[in-house]
C-alpha cells in the first residue's frame, strides 16, 4: 500500500513532543513509511514510557520548547522539512495548579517553534496540534466548526486558544508572504488509546484501577466528548502535511478532526462499553465539587470530510475496544502491540477506500 502518496518516504521530519501519548504513535507511523524523524521532548518519565518501548531509534533532543536557543539550534542542525507541533502542557486540572507552565509551553513554546520555522532554510510545512478545547463553549448541542470563536474557561483551554492565534498570526505575517511555508492548525477530540498514562486522564485511569484492583472515582459522568482513537486523528495530521508538502496553499488553515455523531458520548457511557472488556472494572461518582471543566462539547468535522477528504475508519466500539485491548495486552502479558493495531487500522482504512491509501 502507498500510505499518503509517499511524500513522507525519505523526508526529513521533526516532532515535538514526540515521547508523549500522540507522538510515539506518530513516530511509529512515519518511522515505519520511512521517513527520518527527529524528536524534541522534555526527558521521559513514567507517563511517557510508552515510546522507550517502541525502540525507534530515532534522533533525539531532550530540549524545552520555551528555550528557543536550543530549539534555533536542532532546526539548524537537522534541517527538518515538515514540522508536527505537539509539545505541550496537555492536562486540564494540571493548568490550574500551574498556569504560568501551561501559558509559557503552550504559548510562548509555540511561537518558539513557529520562529525556528520561520528562520530555517528547511521548514516546507508546519501542522501545528492544539485542541477541541480552543473554542469559547457555550454548550450547545451542535458541533464547533473551524470559523466559531476560539476561548477558554480553564487555563489549559484557553492557552490552546492562543496556541490558535499565535499560529494565525504568523501565518498571516511571515508565512503568507513566503512561498517557503506553509502552516495549518489542527483540532482533534478525546483522543484515547494505547501508551497513554497521564494522570487524570479517563482511560489511564481505568486501566490503573483494573490493574490494582481498586474502584475508579468519577469526576463528571454526564460530561459529553467526542472520543475517537489516537489513530484517527494522526492520519488527518499526515494527509495534512501531504498537502502541505505538495505546495497545496489551500491547506494552510485550522482543521477539525473529530468522530462522527455516534463517538460523541457520556464519560459513563465510554465506562460501560469498557466494562466489557475489563469486567473487574468498578467506579464511583465524586461527591466533592469540582473544578469547572465542559459539560458538552461537540466538534463539526464537515470541512475535513468534504475538502480534505478524510474520514474515521473505526467506529466508536471499534475504538474503545482496541483501546482496551491494549492495555490487556500490556497490563497482563508484558506486550505491546502499538505496531500491530497500527497495521489493523492501515488495513481498515484500505477496505474503506480512504484517500490516504493508495495501492
Amino acid at each position: 500500500m502507498k500510505l499518503f502518496n509517499q511524500v513522507y518516504q525519505g523526508c526529513d521530519v521533526l516532532i515535538t513532543g514526540h515521547n508523549g501519548f500522540k507522538g510515539s504513535w506518530l513516530s511509529l507511523w512515519l518511522n515505519k513509511m520511512g521517513a527520518n524523524v527527529t524528536g524534541i521532548s522534555l526527558p521521559l518519565t513514567d507517563d511517557n514510557q510508552h515510546f522507550s518501548q517502541l525502540q525507534l531509534g530515532l534522533n533525539e533532543y531532550d530540549v524545552d520548547i520555551r528555550d528557543f536557543d536550543a530549539v534555533h539550534k536542532i532546526f539548524q542542525e537537522t534541517k527538518p522539512e515538515i514540522v508536527f507541533h505537539l509539545a505541550a502542557q496537555s492536562l486540564v486540572r494540571p493548568s490550574y495548579a500551574d498556569p504560568l507552565e501551561t501559558w509559557s509551553t503552550n504559548v510562548m513554546g509555540t511561537a518558539n517553534v513557529l520562529e525556528a520555522c520561520r528562520k530555517s532554510d528547511s521548514v516546507k510545512a508546519v501542522v501545528v496540534i492544539t485542541s477541541d478545547k480552543c473554542y469559547e463553549n457555550k454548550e450547545w448541542q451542535w458541533g464547533y466548526r473551524e470559523n466559531d470563536r476560539l476561548g477558554g474557561h480553564d487555563p489549559y483551554s484557553a492557552s490552546k486558544a492562543g496556541v490558535e492565534l499565535v499560529a494565525k498570526s504568523f501565518r498571516k505575517s511571515y508565512f503568507e508572504t513566503s512561498a517557503n511555508v506553509l502552516l495549518a492548525t489542527a483540532r482533534a477530540g478525546n483522543v484515547i488509546g494505547g501508551g497513554d498514562w497521564s494522570l487524570d486522564r479517563l482511560i489511564p485511569d481505568a486501566a490503573r484501577a483494573v490493574k490494582q484492583k481498586k474502584e475508579m472515582l468519577v469526576r463528571s459522568p454526564n460530561a459529553i466528548r467526542p472520543w475517537q482513537h489516537v489513530l484517527e486523528p494522526l492520519s488527518g495530521y499526515l494527509m495534512l502535511g501531504e498537502k502541505l508538502l505538495s505546495r497545496k496553499s489551500e491547506f494552510a488553515a485550522a482543521w477539525n478532526f473529530g468522530p462522527d455523531e455516534q463517538g460523541n458520548r457520556t464519560v459513563k457511557e465510554m465506562l460501560m462499553r469498557l466494562q466489557h472488556n475489563w469486567q473487574s472494572l468498578r467506579f464511583s461518582i465524586a461527591d466533592e465539587p469540582q473544578l469547572h471543566e465542559a459539560g458538552l462539547l461537540k466538534l463539526d468535522s464537515s470541512n475535513a470530510r468534504n475538502n480534505l477528504k478524510w474520514q474515521p475508519v473505526w467506529k466508536w466500539e471499534e475504538n474503545i475496544d482496541a483501546t482496551a485491548s491494549w492495555y490487556n495486552t500490556y497490563l497482563f502479558n508484558d506486550k505491546i502491540v502499538t505496531e500491530s493495531q497500527l497495521e489493523a487500522y492501515i488495513t481498515d482504512a484500505h477496505r474503506l477506500d480512504c484517500e490516504w491509501v493508495k495501492l
